[in-house]
């Protein structure tokens, strides 16, 4: 998940500017197993982007933690998520 962390190189811009903290390894795991568990639901063996895109928010809302300049500029954990894609 280090399109999320802020000192990566392969995070996006929004996330070097608004977010503090990133999703940490549990998130990946958690994020593959969703998206699995999600495209099994769907009648598929294996998961594709469209299955990680539909968890993708449930698991990383609550593993990014914004900065105050996201608060006060009205920057959703959804935004910031929807960029990584």
């Amino acid at each position: 998940m280090g399109k999320t962390r802020p000192k990566e190189d392969t995070a996006a811009d929004i996330v070097k500017e608004f977010v503090d903290w990133g999703a940490g390894p549990r998130a990946s795991q958690n994020l593959i197993l969703a998206a699995k568990t999600h495209a099994a639901t769907k009648g598929k063996f294996s998961p594709d982007i469209e299955n990680i895109q539909a968890v993708a928010t449930g698991i990383l809302r609550h593993r990014i933690i914004k900065n105050y300049k996201a608060e006060a500029e009205g920057i959703t954990d959804e935004k910031i998520i929807e960029s990584l894609f």
